[in-house]
């Protein structure tokens, strides 16, 4: 079974091509919902963030108030750093279980779909990596459009990002996400098709 790394960057698309993907049969692990699932109320990873920023990140409901948390760490790399020693090793442990469940049912491939795949060397253990691209300026204009920021803001958000046209050259595949909706979703089918073929072999 082929282990795929799709990535991008905020605002970049990524979802989109993830949702095409799924219509094509692919098996897509979202680290972003693995990370909600490892500091959901009762976790252990919840526990540990409250203990090292407070509790004052929880909600009344007991559970984590992600804007609050978002606010802190993106004006902050150390605690960005804090952050993703905490979650980064527990959203990687499921990844690690649901792709086994996947290869005991005989899945071709399984796409891990993760916002930071290149920043923390996950690329590394995955056969191909897939990377979502749009020039800057589109993505800081979708950016400021989709969460209803200022462009001081949005530019801070993609600082804390590994620019896209670094992730460019380290990728087997890249998919433009700048064209039409159309292009995008035949590029994936491409890619797709490439994947499946590498694991028939």
């Amino acid at each position: 079974m082929l282990l795929v790394g799709l990535t991008g960057g905020i605002a970049s698309g990524k979802s989109t091509v993830s949702a095409f993907l799924r219509a094509l049969g692919a098996v897509v692990i979202d680290a972003d919902k693995l990370a909600r699932e490892v500091v959901a109320k009762g976790s252990e990873g919840l526990d540990l963030i409250a203990q090292t920023f407070g509790r004052t990140l929880l909600a009344p409901d007991g559970t984590l108030d992600r804007k609050k948390l978002g606010d802190l760490v993106f004006a902050d790399a150390d605690k960005r750093k804090q952050l993703e020693a905490i979650t980064h090793p527990r959203i990687f442990q499921r990844f690690a279980e649901l792709s086994q469940e996947a290869e005991s049912k005989g899945e071709p491939a399984v796409v891990y779909d993760a916002p930071l795949l290149i920043e923390r060397d996950l690329h590394k253990g995955m056969n191909a990596t897939v990377v979502v691209w749009v020039p800057r300026d589109l993505q800081l204009q979708r950016l400021m459009m989709r969460d209803d920021i200022s462009l001081a803001q949005a530019e801070q958000r993609l600082a804390a990002q590994m620019p896209l046209d670094e992730k460019k050259p380290i990728a087997q595949y890249v998919i433009d996400n700048s064209r039409s909706l159309a292009e995008t979703e035949a590029q994936t089918a491409y890619v797709w098709r490439e994947v499946l073929r590498r694991s028939a072999k």
